[in-house]
């Protein structure tokens, strides 16, 4: 059975940081990534990595505030979260497409989600 968990999530000021972890359970993946949703809003990607190569995609929101990695070993992946603002304010929800591409990975393309984890941003 195939199980994504989070963890990390909390309440920060703004200007901080967060640590987001995915563990992984049941198979490998060759695209994990993270998407959110903000209170009231639609679901949203935030960034993916490739398990070939570690090509990683990012929305231009979070571009040069949030880096992805991810742990083949341990099945991981994480969401360095920096210099956040209260718009990051959202659920947090790790994802995982079976398919075996290097394109982002898109809304469409994610076959497991977690239930997410929420992270708050105080200004």
């Amino acid at each position: 059975q195939v199980q994504l968990v989070e963890s990390g999530g909390g309440l920060v000021q703004a200007g901080g940081s967060l640590r987001l972890s995915c563990a992984a359970s049941g198979r490998t993946f060759h695209r994990m990534g993270w998407f959110r949703q903000p209170p009231g809003k639609e679901r949203e990607f935030v960034a993916s990595i490739t398990g070939r190569g570690g090509n990683t995609y990012f929305a231009d929101s979070v571009k040069g505030r949030f880096t992805i990695s991810r742990d083949n070993a341990k099945n991981m992946v994480y969401l360095q979260m920096n210099s956040l603002k209260p718009e990051d304010t959202a659920t947090y929800y790790c994802a995982a497409g079976a398919g075996v591409t290097d394109r982002p990975l898109n809304y469409y393309g994610v076959d497991y989600w977690g239930k997410g984890t929420l992270v708050t941003v105080s200004s």
